[in-house]
């Protein structure tokens, strides 16, 4: 057997399959394009490698283990997709279950004694999975990301879809209500908000302490628990503890608020993220490396808000220009840390306003990660003077 890659997804693999080789970019030379031999291929590996362009019986890492495969719940989505696998994982670790996938543990790492997989599963994945299928799948809702690999939203949105298509009679899947007519074999549960969530489940939302958009993950994780087991555990649900990054607050020795949300790599995440503060003067801190996506939904949302842009990363540029057509004030800075000093000197202290860091992209134009540049974010403003 054959893998591409080398990352920590081609080296639990490797772990169990020890006889494989492993092919990358540099030792490509060495790659046989004519082999029929079996090749699983990591999925951060785009279509459009050459190493997968000559590769004749490609597989996915979930491909590899569809035999072995316990009871399997697959997460996806543009947004939301680990927060709601922690949350459901928080629900069911009393039912012996093991989180993994995109979330950190790959499959070669996982526990094939669980009864229940709870999977983040990434449209790269999806992409190259054509034999294993989930038993219950939670799709969020689908928004312009990952351009770049795809090519384009079209063929990203199929990929997130492709999970339906062997989907059996009985098995269940939650879904935007804009698939509703998608073809599958499955039973499709759509919603278009929360609140249709909680009436199909019977789910009283004023019982869950989480807002949007953190509101809507709790509700998906109790859905599954609802379908599973007919059980809607509120206390369980609400001690959940969220992950930094992600709508992190910190007051300043001002008593200012400045919100941590650099886990927002893609304009839905920040549009969700904005959705909070509707009657609050934002100082958005937006940019980096934006993937290629069109910014344009973004700023036409950006309108509605009274909101001031500092911007930052690799797509610095483009932001000023996109805030010029749309009329809203915007300073280039470039980096981070000037961004953060030019609003604490602008910032006042009445609790009228805050500031965001929501970056509607990813980070590694100037960061090894988006926990990075929110650990920077924090840093600085703990030593604002």
């Amino acid at each position: 057997m054959r893998i591409l890659g080398r990352g920590k997804t081609a080296q639990a693999i490797l772990e169990q399959y020890p006889d494989s080789n492993l092919y990358d970019d540099l030792n490509i030379e060495e790659f046989n394009k004519d082999s029929e031999e079996l090749t699983v291929v990591s999925p951060g590996i785009p279509p459009y490698n050459q190493l997968v362009k000559n590769t004749k019986n490609l597989i996915s890492e979930y491909d590899l283990f569809a035999n072995t495969m316990p009871y399997s719940i697959w997460i996806s989505g543009t947004n939301g997709k680990t927060t709601t696998t922690s949350m459901l994982q928080h629900l069911l670790e009393e039912q012996n279950s093991q989180c993994g996938g995109n979330i950190g543990t790959p499959l070669g790492h996982m526990d094939q004694t669980k009864n229940i997989w709870v999977l983040e599963t990434s449209s790269f994945t999806l992409h190259y999975t054509n034999i294993a299928k989930p038993n219950l799948y939670i799709l969020l809702p689908i928004s312009d990301d990952h351009a770049s690999w795809h090519g384009d939203f079209i063929e990203y949105e199929k990929s997130k879809l492709k999970a339906l298509d062997n989907l059996k009679e009985g098995e269940i899947a939650i879904i935007p209500k804009k698939y509703e007519n998608y073809p599958t074999n499955g039973y499709k549960v759509c919603y278009e908000s929360s609140s249709d969530l909680a009436k199909n489940f019977d789910i009283d939302m004023n019982k869950i302490n989480f807002d949007e958009p953190y509101l809507i993950d709790a509700l998906l994780a109790l859905s599954v628990s609802r379908i599973l087991f007919d059980k809607v555990d509120y206390n369980k649900i609400n001690s959940f503890v969220q992950d930094p990054h992600k709508l992190e607050k910190i007051y300043d020795k001002y008593n200012r608020l400045w919100i941590n949300d650099s886990k927002a790599t893609n304009i839905d995440a920040t549009i969700q993220a904005l959705k909070s503060y509707k009657n609050k003067k934002v100082y958005l801190i937006l940019g980096g490396d934006d993937k290629g996506a069109n910014l344009e939904p973004l700023f036409k949302e950006l309108t509605k808000y009274n909101v001031n842009i500092y911007a930052i990363g690799s797509n610095t540029n483009k932001l000023f220009e996109l805030s010029n057509r749309y009329n809203i004030l915007c300073q280039k800075c470039n980096e981070l840390e000037v961004a953060v000093n030019i609003i604490s000197t602008s910032i006042d202290t009445n609790g009228l306003s805050l500031v965001l860091l929501s970056p509607a992209a990813a980070s590694l134009d100037q960061f090894t990660s988006y926990a990075s540049r929110g650990d920077l974010y924090k840093n600085l403003i703990n030593n604002i003077i």
